[in-house]
């Protein structure tokens, strides 16, 4: 490489919990121009990231679709889940090595906040080394799930918690039990685990269920109404603490 060449920037954007008004000005800025913009989505679907910035991209802007080799069809604690993923990760990340390095910015649309369970954390660890990489922090979907409940989340020193659907059921109850308010990420198809997780720490009615938090489609119910069922992709369990106010 000579000396002096420009090097493109990846930005990973934050897009907050799925509606546009939530982004940040940062954000739209970056979105609206760039001449480069990658998404993460499953094969044969539009991808909700790119849902998000529908009619705010350029005219030329070129788009990069990153498809999910696997999603939900291999267990994750089975080895081939990894490795196939891992092989993904670096096939786009190889692509977007040499947009930059050809001199060109990319923008990578990532939902809600890049640095919280995203997949660009995976892309960011692969790059960040070999060229320029910004990250846009966003409003996480939990802060859009809770503010949909209508209560406040936290009081005084309440302790919050934030746990995963996947995790063993037991640890959850555990972990559960030892939190003043708690987020439950990654529910779908675990809802019936969380539900029995939370009924074993006691905190099953004080439970919400919401789903598709700021997005048209958004509901918030107490969890005890809403059945023993799988919930969609975003869907985040919520328990407010009861701590201490003046």
């Amino acid at each position: 490489m000579s000396v002096g060449r420009k090097i493109g920037t990846i930005h990973g954007v934050g897009l907050g919990p799925g509606d546009p008004e939530l982004m940040s000005v940062r954000a739209d800025r970056l979105v609206r121009g760039a001449a480069h913009v990658a998404f993460f989505r499953k094969a044969g679907r539009a991808g909700r990231a790119r849902a998000i910035v529908e009619g705010m991209l350029r005219a030329d802007a070129s788009e990069i679709a990153m498809e999910y080799p696997v999603t939900t069809e291999i267990p994750l604690d089975d080895p081939a889940y990894a490795a196939c993923l891992s092989e993904f990760y670096e096939h786009v990340a190889a692509r977007l090595r040499d947009i930059a390095l050809a001199g060109e910015d990319v923008v990578v649309l990532c939902e809600g906040d890049p640095f919280f369970y995203g997949s660009f954390m995976h892309l960011y660890t692969r790059l960040k080394d070999d060229v320029p990489v910004t990250v846009v922090p966003a409003i996480t979907g939990m802060s859009a799930a809770w503010t949909a409940t209508g209560i406040p989340v936290t009081w005084g020193d309440d302790v919050l918690t934030v746990l995963l659907g996947t995790m063993p059921e037991a640890e959850l109850a555990r972990r559960m039990g030892d939190s003043d308010a708690i987020v439950v990420m990654k529910v779908g198809r675990n809802l019936p685990k969380v539900r029995a997780a939370l009924e074993t720490a006691g905190k099953l009615d004080r439970a919400w269920l919401v789903e598709c938090a700021s997005m048209d489609d958004e509901t918030a119910v107490p969890l005890v109404e809403a059945g023993n069922r799988a919930a969609p992709y975003f869907s985040i369990v919520i328990v407010h603490g009861q701590g201490r106010r003046p």
